[in-house]
């Protein structure tokens, strides 16, 4: 846990050692449960997820379908400074298993991804000092800008040398990382994307693992922890929360990978092979299937593939229409792809 050159403050409590345990245990169940060929499908799932969360904590309004949206191209009404941050919290994530977590150059590398177009100083340390606000309340003074490099520096290094458990390792990363605050703007999100990097190198489910959903659903938390441990000078609490916020998106994703799972059972990749690049009505669809009992039908194959948004109604307004067809998703071709190579 020393390095020669920097030691940051924190305590192994009991209820780290807890986490670390049940996060060990957890991590065990998902890589089971991932190790199918529906993995692709579940990660660009996650991974989108993944970004509108740590957007919408920095304020984007973008929600999931419209992130979605934007990611595969199309048209979405929006401002155009929240299109650019999904466009370029993408292709950071993009690039996340090619930087190390201990260079410099690749955190800043990070940030002139993630903040290109958005700040003036991209890609480079904040020249001036820099206060954080809730509301009209300051909740943090960052150091002084000429000595951003050095701590980063420190920091950096510390994280090379350690032989603390990743789990913990990471959390304090995050949390000095958002002490020292080495950016003009982007830090919370930067912080984010590199505890992610931290983890994934020690094991690469993380990368796709949707652990900001959780910092999302529990930003007052979040934000509470930082204050908390600037106020005792010691990480520990923020570590804390951090390892239950692991724990949880861990659980959750076990969970959603087993519902994956289910609905993409033998009779709903029959149903996706039917369907191919055609709109079809639920009686060709039967006719093709070899199926006359329409009951067993929609519960076996249409309405998992419906529920795991594989496939789709091309009037969803009107779902009984008499001229109601069916086809596959963006998900349901990519599915397939993977499925077919």
């Amino acid at each position: 846990m020393m390095s020669d050159r920097y030691t940051p403050m924190y305590r192994i409590t009991p209820v780290i050692l807890h986490c670390v345990e049940q996060i060990g245990e957890a991590l065990g169940n998902l890589r089971t449960q991932l190790d199918n060929a529906t993995t692709p499908v579940l990660r660009h799932s996650n991974r989108i997820k993944t970004i509108q969360a740590s957007l919408e904590i920095e304020g984007n309004t973008l929600n999931l379908d419209q992130v979605t949206a934007v990611l595969d191209g199309k048209r979405v009404l929006g401002q155009p400074r929240e299109i650019q941050e999904v466009r370029n919290a993408f292709a950071a994530y993009k690039e996340l298993s090619n930087w190390s977590a201990h260079s410099r150059y690749g955190l800043l590398a990070a940030h002139g991804l993630l903040m290109a177009g958005l700040a003036d100083e991209v890609g480079r340390f904040r020249s001036g000092n820099v206060g954080i606000h809730r509301g009209k309340e300051v909740v943090h003074i960052a150091p002084p800008a000429a000595r951003v490099p050095s701590l980063i520096d420190d920091l950096l290094a510390w994280l090379e040398t350690t032989e603390e458990h990743p789990l913990v390792a990471s959390c304090v990363f995050h949390y000095v990382f958002e002490f020292i605050h080495p950016f003009q703007d982007g830090n919370g999100r930067l912080g984010r994307l590199w505890q992610t990097l931290i983890l994934s190198q020690w094991r690469p489910v993380f990368a796709v693992l949707p652990i900001e959903s959780i910092i999302r659903d529990r930003q007052q938390d979040y934000y509470d922890a930082l204050v908390q441990s600037d106020h005792d000078a010691d990480a520990t609490v923020f570590i804390e929360f951090m390892l239950n916020a692991v724990l949880q998106a861990i659980e959750e994703s076990t969970l959603e990978s087993d519902q994956v799972t289910v609905h993409q059972s033998d009779q709903v990749i029959r149903l996706l092979h039917a369907l191919g690049q055609a709109q079809r009505s639920a009686s060709d669809l039967m006719a093709k299937l070899g199926l006359s009992h329409r009951p067993t039908f929609r519960k076996n194959y249409l309405h998992p593939a419906l529920a795991a948004q594989l496939v789709e109604m091309i009037h969803p307004d009107t779902p009984r229409s008499r001229n109601q067809k069916y086809r596959l998703t963006k998900r349901g071709e990519q599915l397939m792809k993977t499925k077919d190579a």
